[in-house]
């Protein structure tokens, strides 16, 4: 989250100025003795002198050349005594605050009361409606800066918010403030030592009254709280807790996830996996169902029963599969509903269900390899597509001669040059080709197969062609479907960094660890377990960054290859139209056999599905709905695009479509999805998802009673509902060894605890406002022109005096 602070610190510190008069030699009464001697004597002489020179004259002007002199004489006393001007300002710093929210995911969870149904707002919700509607931040700010940080994964400043005098604002309103939207969950982890630390380290100079953080209080990742608090503790400053969320767990019984795969064939068994989880019903056993329906048909519908299961739930927490053998004999797509019969005890019945849609498709995925040379990589996904039922592959090698035998069923001497040949294909991989050897037509056929047709294109970078055609002008059309930005040069160069001594892994973003598409096992965690063991490639092409609007999901590590702070693009996606482009930095993803050799045939398996299933989904002529991936973590940004037809199967023109988006609790969201100036008939827009569970994603098509649709699943990460209780027992630690307060629940800590008799947080938290003096350099009189000119003319109107009366 980018640094939202809506106030500048004006009012943090105030000057407060003054200037006092002073001698600058003078530090004692004992310093005025030797000059002010020695001045009366000097004065004493002038006047026997002047006594005696001017006797002839009249009194006045004997008197005014004694004056003239004596002022001579006591302006350079002056002089020597320095009289100059010191000024002091005190400056006032106000006391701080400093608000620390948890935003992991754990905080959008809804606690359960003794009813079936969650408790409404979520923890996250409740903490912004009070900031939002509760005076208790006014009453605050009447004595402190506050400062909000979020903390979850990492931490951030979200707002400062100056301090506010009595009665110094009647009549003033701030800038509002989006709670909501600052607070809303999106963590998949919980380092509170971690912020803590940061904060503590960043605030410990400053007047800090203490540090509030709202937070369930489990931690689950980064520094131990130990760490925090005794830096807290040496740097005097106190930690008052505020606990949120409910102390058990109800007993529960869940579905944790649903997997069904995207596509299957007429005849071919597939597996539908169900995951259940339970809480306080070891032993027991529940009845699942699966049932199936048309995806067009009504939601509410009861569908085929298609088997049933029973089942014995684990322990708190332990997950069990529950797995259905499907074999489907009609073509088209069809929604799978999985349904938990629980007994009485369960306590939330909205999660006893989950929904996933299957495409019934009775034809095989066609694939063209286009190869620039018979690279390592291209020869083992070759024969990895070749074996695969479900998959035709034909191959174009750029270097092959006549005659030349590959495994494919088909061999192209050419690249396609029709549309009727090209577009018959679902996905492209691209091995480093030489795009130079492409017509104009066939380059403008390419941008047509994956903008209009959903094509989906696989760009893998190498040390032969890519560099050459990269730079070349004639292939704007070509450089415009890779996710990425090519560096620019007047020369050609080699940009490729190539034969590293040692490999480096892969360094996943959050969007690439959320990825199914890039799993190499059944799940996240094991995925992730398994990259991890994978030592990593030795090369990549730099380019100068993602596209914007691409998505990276992966960098090349090595920082070495960084370009300032940015580490190279090793892996990144984007739209195109109604098709997508993925771009690996390097085919180097052969080495993942090594490992296992299902690793690699997992991730391109799952490489062309994904690019590919824009092809797949296209249930209407008139147009296709896109989503990034079919499942999110709560608190994401879903990204929705659509590639639109009028009637007359021409790209459809209107400033924007609406979205439906209907939510797990029955509820409906409308999302505008505006026109995209730079591609005719697409669409985009996005949302927020902050309920767990089914989403069913529908947009209708203009003039037309046909709905395009989407299912996606959203999920909390096991390890923010591995212990989503409040820990009472961490919390009340931070506040007691640092000599802060512990609060159970929102109400205790703003109105106050009759039961531990704690007053309200705005009580406890002590003015810390301090005063700095700074005194600035003192400044001379005796420097400035007048003071110099004022001597000045005093000798020279008594030396012109002197002249007149002629004695000098």
């Amino acid at each position: 989250m980018m640094d939202r602070s809506l106030f500048l610190l004006a009012d943090a510190v105030h000057d407060f100025e003054r200037s006092t008069f002073e001698w600058g030699r003078v530090q004692s009464p004992v310093d005025w003795v030797l000059p002010a001697g020695a001045t009366l004597l000097i004065l004493a002489y002038v006047y026997w002198l002047y006594r005696r020179d001017s006797v002839e004259l009249p009194a006045v002007l004997r008197v005014l050349l004694l004056a003239l002199r004596m002022a001579a004489i006591v302006g350079l006393l002056a002089v020597y005594l320095q009289p100059q001007w010191r000024n002091e300002v005190d400056q006032v710093e106000n006391s701080r605050v400093l608000l620390m929210p948890d935003t992991s995911l754990s905080m959008g969870l809804h606690d359960q009361d003794a009813s079936a149904v969650p408790a409404e707002p979520s923890r996250a919700q409740q903490l912004a409606g009070a900031c939002q509607e509760g005076d208790w931040l006014k009453r605050l700010r009447q004595k402190h800066d506050v400062v909000v940080v979020r903390f979850d994964r990492d931490s951030q400043r979200l707002v400062t918010l100056p301090k506010r005098s009595d009665g110094a604002d009647e009549g003033t309103t701030d800038e509002p403030f989006d709670w909501q939207a600052a607070l809303e969950p999106q963590g998949t982890e919980t380092r509170l030592g971690q912020a803590l630390r940061q904060w503590i380290e960043a605030e410990r100079s400053s007047p800090l009254a203490g540090i509030v953080v709202f937070s369930d209080g489990q931690q689950n990742a980064g520094v131990d709280t130990g760490a925090a608090i005794s830096l807290a503790r040496e740097a005097r400053i106190p930690i008052y807790a505020v606990g949120l969320g409910s102390l058990t767990q109800p007993t529960n019984v869940r579905i944790s996830d649903f997997i069904v795969p995207s596509r299957a064939y007429p005849g071919d068994r597939y597996t539908a996996t169900g995951y259940l989880q339970g809480q306080g019903m070891a032993g027991k056993s529940v009845q699942v169902e699966l049932t199936s329906r048309p995806a067009e048909s009504a939601p509410n519908g009861e569908g085929k029963l298609e088997a049933s299961h029973q089942v014995t739930l684990g322990g708190d927490g332990e997950v069990v599969p529950v797995k259905f053998e499907l074999t489907p004999e009609e073509t088209g797509r069809r929604t799978l509903r999985l349904t938990v019969r629980p007994p009485a005890s369960d306590r939330n019945p909205a999660d006893n269900q989950q929904e996933a849609d299957v495409e019934i498709v009775d034809r095989k995925t066609r694939v063209l390899l286009f190869a620039g040379g018979p690279t390592r990589e291209y020869q083992f996904l070759r024969n990895q597509l070749r074996r695969d039922r479900d998959m035709v592959v034909d191959v174009m090698l750029q270097t092959g001669v006549e005659g030349i035998s590959q495994d494919a069923h088909a061999i192209l001497d050419t690249f396609p040059s029709d549309a009727e040949t090209l577009f018959n294909y679902d996905a492209i991989v691209a091995f480093d080709p030489d795009w130079r050897q492409l017509s104009a037509a066939q380059q403008e056929l390419v941008e047509r197969w994956v903008a209009d047709q959903a094509g989906g294109l696989i760009v893998v970078a190498g040390p032969v062609y890519t560099d050459s055609w990269a730079q070349d002008a004639s292939l704007a059309k070509i450089r415009g479907l890779y996710p990425v930005e090519f560096h620019r040069r007047l020369s050609l160069l080699d940009d490729s960094h190539y034969g590293a001594r040692e490999p480096w892994p892969i360094e996943f973003t959050r969007d690439g660890l959320e990825a199914e598409f890039l799993w190499i096992e059944d799940s996240g965690p094991s995925s992730s377990r398994a990259w991890s063991e994978f030592p990593g490639v030795y090369g990549h092409y730099s380019v100068r960054g993602p596209k914007p609007g691409a998505t990276v999901y992966g960098w090349f590590s090595d920082p070495r290859s960084a370009e300032g702070t940015q580490k190279p693009v090793y892996l990144a996606g984007q739209f195109f139209g109604s098709g997508r482009v993925f771009y690996l930095g390097s085919g180097e993803m052969w080495r993942l056999r090594a490992g296992d050799d299902a690793w690699f045939e997992r991730l391109y398996t799952k490489l062309v599905r994904h690019v590919s299933q824009g092809r797949l989904l296209r249930g209407s002529h008139r147009g296709v709905l896109l989503v990034e991936r079919d499942r999110y973590l709560l608190g994401s940004t879903v990204d929705v695009r659509a590639q639109l037809s009028d009637n007359r199967l021409q790209p459809l023109e209107l400033p924007r479509v609406e979205l439906d988006v209907a939510l797990p609790d029955s509820t409906h969201q409308t999302v505008q999805l505006l026109a995209d100036p730079s591609k005719k008939g697409t669409y985009r827009g996005q949302f927020t998802v902050r309920k767990e569970g089914t989403y069913l994603i529908e947009l209708p098509i203009a003039e037309s009673e046909e709905r395009l649709a989407r299912r996606i699943q959203v999920k909390v990460p096991e390890l923010e509902r591995e212990k989503p209780q409040r820990n009472d027992a961490l919390l009340s630690e931070l506040a007691q060894k640092t000599g802060g307060v512990y609060y159970v629940g929102l109400p205790a800590a703003l109105v106050g605890d009759a039961s531990s008799s704690s007053p309200p947080l705005v009580d406890v938290l002590r003015d810390q406002s301090r005063t700095i003096t700074t005194i600035s350099r003192p400044t001379p009189l005796w420097s400035n022109a007048w003071t110099l000119a004022a001597l000045c003319g005093v000798l020279c109107l008594e030396w012109l005096i002197r002249r007149l009366a002629k004695l000098a």
